[in-house]
């Protein structure tokens, strides 16, 4: 009795064992096939409790996820003939377990595959379009166009690119010192371009000032003349007024300015007595 269940217990086990071995799980993070035999049979299975045949067959899970690749820097060379050390990195995806299997089997091998693949893309795309574009002008629709291609091409592996992006695009350290001094000389050129400009409007608000200056002081003369000539006219009429009042008089006034002005303590004179000058120097004698 004892060596019948010795028996009848190895054979429990291995009955227990078998259906541990029917059945298999799959995550949600992970899609799997089954391999009978090396070979893949039916299709591609989905998260949940799943049946399989014990020792004949064999489950490949695959991730789900979307992963990510971090690929190493690469020259480049743009369509101005500058090199650039591209660093860039790519989100991808499996979606179809099956031909990625039968193509590069495993992670590392679609990494490989990918590096290929969006390095050729980058060095077409990057090398239809100058340093410039590249950097910012253009970076963004680049990336775009090199993740359309690179997915059409990754889709024969059983892969979808679902991002294509660059971290850094750097010039190799031979060429850094040729483009510092070919932005400095253009810098400089702008100054240059600037400090003429600057001059050349210096030049017209000063031509404007000198301008205006001399309408300002063409009017304020004309406007002195103006004042001078109205304030001669009315001195005339009241030189004529006192005329007209006492003639006497006012020649005897004009006759004192000449005297005062025209007549110093070196001043000498030979003149008669008939002369108008000494017309108020005469003193006449009346009889009493």
């Amino acid at each position: 009795m004892r060596k019948y269940s010795g028996i009848i217990f190895i054979v429990i086990f291995i009955l227990l064992l078998g259906i541990w071995q029917c059945f298999f799980t799959v995550d949600q993070t992970e899609q799997a096939f089954l391999l009978q035999l090396g070979k893949p049979v039916g299709g591609v299975l989905g998260p949940g409790l799943h049946f399989k045949i014990p020792f004949l067959q064999q489950v490949m899970h695959f991730e789900r996820r979307i992963l990510a690749y971090d690929a190493a820097p690469a020259e480049i060379l743009t369509k101005d003939k500058k090199n650039l050390v591209v660093d860039n990195y790519s989100k991808w995806q499996i979606a179809d377990p099956l031909k990625f299997y039968q193509t590069v089997k495993t992670i590392e091998g679609a990494q490989s595959r990918l590096d290929d693949i969006i390095y050729a893309q980058l060095r077409v795309e990057l090398g239809v379009h100058t340093l410039t574009e590249v950097v910012s002008e253009k970076r963004s629709e680049l990336m775009k166009k090199v993740t359309q291609k690179s997915n059409q091409l990754a889709a024969d592996y059983g892969i979808k690119v679902v991002d294509v992006r660059i971290k850094r695009a750097d010039l190799p350290p031979e060429n850094e010192r040729h483009v510092f001094d070919r932005m400095r000389a253009e810098r400089e050129r702008e100054a240059k371009r600037y400090r003429s400009e600057g001059k050349e409007q210096a030049m017209k608000i000063r031509a404007a000032a000198d301008r205006e200056r001399a309408i300002i002081l063409a009017q304020a003369f004309q406007q002195a003349e103006q004042i001078k000539g109205q304030g001669d006219e009315e001195a005339i009429k009241i030189y004529a007024k006192s005329i007209r009042q006492d003639p006497e008089f006012y020649a005897f006034i004009k006759s004192m300015e000449v005297y005062q002005k025209g007549f110093d303590k070196k001043t000498q004179l030979i003149i008669t007595p008939s002369h108008p000058l000494m017309k108020f120097f005469s003193i006449e004698k009346k009889g009493r």
